[in-house]
Formats: C-alpha cells, structure tokens, sequence
C-alpha cells in the first residue's frame, strides 16, 4: 500500500510565476548590464521558452537552473554570471508572490485533501526556497468545511522544501528525506511531479511517480523521464486504488 504522498509545489499545486521570472530576469539583464554578451551568445527575445524552461530550469535548485539556463543560451564566463542571474530572479519572484501573481491549481487541493482522507501522509518537497511563500498564501476555507482557518502549508506533515541538500533533482535526496522523515518506506512512497528532473529523482528513489502534464507538450517530456502515471490534472487519479497500492487514472465516465 501507499503511505505517503510527496508534492513537488511550483506546477504541481501553485501556478507560480517561476518561468515568467527566469524569462524576464534573463531579459532585463541581455537589455541592460549584458547588452554586450548578446552577439556572443544564442538568445534572443522570447527564446526563454516554456520548453526551455521545462528542459533545463524547473525543478532544480536556484543557482543551478541558472547555471543550465545560461549554458543552453551559450553565456560566457557561466560562473561569474549565473549567481548575478539567480539574485536577479530571487528578487523578482519575492514580489510576485507579494503581490499575490499566482494561484493554487484547484484539482491539486481537492487531490491533497483526499489523499489524507484516504490515510496517506503527506510532504512537501521543492527545491524553491519561496515554496512555503506561496503554500502559506493558499487559504483552505473553500476547499473543505472542516479547513476552515487553514492555508495549504498546514496540511503537510513535513515539509522539507528549500532546505540546502548536498544534490538537487534529479538526485533522489530530497525525496528520500522527506520519505524518511514522513516514516515512509520509499517503495510505499508516491511523488507527485510536473518537472522531468522530478521523476527522474523519484526513479532513482525507487519511488512510484505521478506526473502532472498541464501543458500540451509536457506529457511527452514526462513519459520519457519515466513517469509511472501521466495525467493533465489530479482530478484523473483514482484515489481508491492507491489505498490498494495502484496507480491508475479514473475510468472516463459515460456522457449521457
């Protein structure tokens, strides 16, 4: 059976402005103090793609999705640079979530509630140092009577997100210690995913995975990192059959 259920945050359950960060910090500084790099380098505007984004950037720790990001763009001198980037991303993202330029993903609270209905616990498990910023922002009441009073960083048993691991995704670490800590054996763990590098991470733990495509393009990207169950949103996963230790969609119900 599964006992635990570990979620990834920016895609899984917020909508975060993480990627418009990365692209409009990028931007301002190819416009502005690395003005001259530009001819040197493959960027141009608007090739910070949501592919880019998803192929070396989510689901990293900070400092080294800046370091991919800018490798990918071909920006010299990647290490005297890619602290200047990740500053300059840290400092957009805090006054986005400040000014409240996100949203928590409705069926990601509906699936979180019933999986601890269902007797799993549950842990959050970003490589973001803003993701408790933004479950600490997400407010219950609507979700459930009995949540009343509530934000969604309440409803996690642990809560290892930011913590500054010796290897980020797509190493298992941050997912074997969240197992660990829950009291979860990793193959009685379930992780819950939207990044590649996640799955990646939750195979090398030897842990069941649950990919969240919420993009056109994202299934394919998650199938081929291994994902064991791809879905376009939670509300497809058939919570009875975890309790019996399966991963399957809901059947599709017949339209009259």
């Amino acid at each position: 059976m599964f006992r635990g259920a570990i979620f990834d945050v920016d895609g899984v359950l917020v909508d975060s402005p993480h990627e418009r960060a990365w692209r409009d910090s990028l931007d301002e500084l190819m416009d502005g103090d690395w003005r001259d790099l530009r001819d040197r380098t493959t960027w141009t505007p608007g090739a910070f793609t949501t592919l880019v984004y998803q192929t070396y950037v989510s689901g990293k720790p900070r400092l080294a999705g800046a370091l991919a990001a800018l490798e990918h763009f071909g920006v010299p001198d990647l290490a005297a640079r890619a602290q200047e980037y990740a500053d300059r991303k840290q400092e957009m993202i805090v006054r986005l979530i400040d000014a409240g330029e996100f949203t928590a993903f409705p069926d990601a609270l509906r699936f979180i509630v019933a999986v601890r209905d269902a007797g799993l616990a549950t842990a959050a498990a970003s490589s973001s140092k803003n993701a408790d910023r933004f479950l600490a922002k997400v407010r219950m009441d609507d979700v459930h009577p009995d949540l009343a009073g509530k934000t969604l960083l309440d409803l996690f048993d642990v809560d290892v997100s930011g913590r500054d691991f010796a290897h980020g995704k797509p190493d298992p670490e941050m997912f074997l210690t969240a197992a660990r800590e829950l009291g979860v054996e990793p193959a009685h763990a379930i992780v819950l995913e939207d990044a590649p590098a996640g799955i990646q991470a939750a195979e090398a733990g030897e842990m069941a995975s649950i990919a969240v495509a919420r993009r056109p393009h994202d299934a394919e990207l998650l199938e081929g990192a291994g994902a064991d169950l791809v879905v376009a949103t939670l509300d497809d996963v058939d919570v009875d059959a975890l309790r019996a230790g399966r991963l399957r969609a809901r059947p599709p119900t017949n339209s009259a």
